[in-house]
């Protein structure tokens, strides 16, 4: 009786316990699957440990263990007698492997250190003043469409604007010469008071630039101004859009690869303010509500010597390229309007071409970063998919058990959006990209170097960590720049942008601000 009593207790209380189970939140499965992921992404990185040790440890007990004293004294007599000539052959073939292994593999590139600008206080613009300025100069349909892009861009109120302060400029080259001068040798001297390297070592120097290119070029002026030696390599790239700093990184790379023990500058930024679009072509009135005054200069090095005080060594860097086809050629363009006014044109097709080209480059990308384990559920979805003809969603890959920093250029609030959803990634992964919008709004190629200051002032980068730096640009162009942390970076040491202000960060940035 006994029994069946409590048989009819657990009979009745199993409807609770269902409701229970059912009623439970749907995160806590979640957690449950990202432990059985994680478990799996350290099995399949440790099965060559887990599988070849204990095989190799049992075939070496099972071949001493058929050996007794005799057997090894007579290997020792007769198959390992001293022979001169084959100790020297082989010795002679060793080192002669070992001189071409070291003379052929790439050298390593580290980055010693580098410096984001910080503008003057007087710089400082807030969407009141970008209205009052425009309004005199656009009609009130571009004033009102230039409004809401303002609410939603993500923008705060203490971005750095040069020229827009007097727009337009009288002397627009006079003008955005200036402002070059100002970031350029801003940034410049911050480096070199940071690395205390003598600018007679810089051997290699890369300028990247798109809308302004002046002559002399601007790696002339900053040749002039440091009065950097007469043999450098100088290189200005301009027009190739807001992923060009990672183009002269890869650039300065390959450089590094030719030049024995040097220092390759790299000086990322731009200079719209003198070229702000005046007409009312919406699709040209973009780059006027998000572009913003910024750069950084990049220290690199290929001397051995420089590795116990650089910051970072330089992984990978891939670039894809998208110019091929028509549609994405055009889709950032610069062109006059109908009345003479020249800007650039956004197309409506950007967001969908810039997600071609991600899916471009993270494909050729995955391969070197990604874990085993990521790698075979990818091809294990792409196999049931386009060999087995089975419905299954294509499987994109966790690029966290890759990177634990992620530096994605800040384009706007929709580019950062739709990267956080393709790429699965949280809000603290997302922070320092969402962080420099607001504060420093798009400063082109360089807002990359100033996400991974954000970190860096954040107390985040931990000796060993990975950093994937990420930027789109005319073109069209996705580029991709993956770092290693060498040491563990102090946030009380470092002086960036973020400095005097990190402790007021992260801030809420809602969805739509109102002016």
């Amino acid at each position: 009786m006994a029994v069946e009593k409590k048989l009819d207790c657990e009979t009745e209380s199993s409807p609770v316990r269902k409701e229970v189970e059912e009623t439970q939140p749907k995160s806590l499965y979640s957690i449950r699957l990202k432990y059985v992921k994680l478990g799996y992404h350290y099995l399949i990185s440790n099965a060559m440990y887990l599988l070849i040790i204990p095989l190799l440890a049992a075939s070496a007990a099972v071949n001493f263990s058929v050996l007794n004293i005799q057997d090894i004294v007579q290997l020792c007599n007769h198959h390992l007698k001293y022979n001169v000539l084959a100790v020297i052959s082989c010795t002679s073939l060793m080192a002669v492997l070992a001189t071409i292994y070291f003379m052929s593999r790439p050298r390593k590139v580290y980055l010693v250190d580098f410096a984001c600008y910080k503008p003057d206080p007087k710089f400082e613009c807030t969407t009141k003043l970008v209205i009052e300025k425009v309004s005199t100069f656009f009609s009130e349909e571009s004033v009102t469409f230039m409004k809401k892009v303002l609410q939603r861009s993500g923008l705060g109120e203490k971005t750095f604007a040069g020229s827009l302060l007097d727009f337009p400029p009288r002397f627009p080259v006079e003008s955005a010469r200036k402002e070059a001068e100002m970031v350029m040798f801003g940034a410049i001297d911050d480096l070199l008071a940071k690395t205390r390297v003598n600018p007679r070592d810089i051997g290699i120097l890369v300028v990247n630039i798109s809308l302004f290119n002046p002559t002399p070029s601007l790696s002339s002026m900053i040749v002039n101004r440091y009065k950097l030696r007469g043999d450098i390599v100088s290189c200005n790239l301009g027009g190739m859009g807001c992923s060009a700093g990672l183009i002269s990184i890869d650039l300065a790379k390959r450089l590094l690869q030719v030049q024995p023990n040097t220092y390759a500058l790299v000086m990322s930024f731009e200079s719209v303010t003198p070229f702000y679009y005046a007409g009312n072509d919406k699709a040209k009135l973009l780059p006027n509500c998000l572009f913003r005054l910024g750069g950084a200069a990049i220290l690199l090095s290929n001397r051995v010597s420089d590795r116990r005080r650089s910051k970072y060594q330089l992984s990978h860097t891939l670039r894809t390229h998208k110019g091929a086809d028509d549609r994405a050629y055009k889709c950032v363009f610069q062109e006059e309007d109908e009345e003479g006014k020249i800007g650039v044109t956004l197309s409506k097709d950007l967001m969908a071409i810039a997600g071609d080209a991600l899916k471009s480059n993270i494909t050729t990308l995955g391969p070197l970063v990604l874990p085993i384990s990521e790698q075979l559920l990818f091809f294990a979805t792409l196999i049931a998919k386009k060999v087995l003809k089975m419905d299954v969603k294509p499987y994109v890959p966790d690029f966290k058990l890759a990177f634990e920093h992620f530096c994605i250029h800040a384009g706007g609030r929709a580019v950062l959006d739709e990267l956080e959803n393709n790429l699965k990634l949280t809000e603290w992964h997302m922070e320092p990209s969402r962080m420099t919008l607001y504060r420093f709004g798009n400063t082109s190629s360089s807002s990359v170097w100033y996400q991974l200051a954000y970190a860096e002032a954040k107390g985040r980068i931990r000796k060993g960590d990975r950093v994937w730096q990420i930027a789109f640009g005319s073109g069209f162009k996705c580029n991709s720049g993956v770092w290693r942390a060498l040491r563990t970076i102090n946030p009380i040491k470092e002086q960036n942008p973020w400095t005097n202000e990190i402790d007021q960060f992260p801030v809420r940035v809602p969805k739509v601000m109102i002016l």
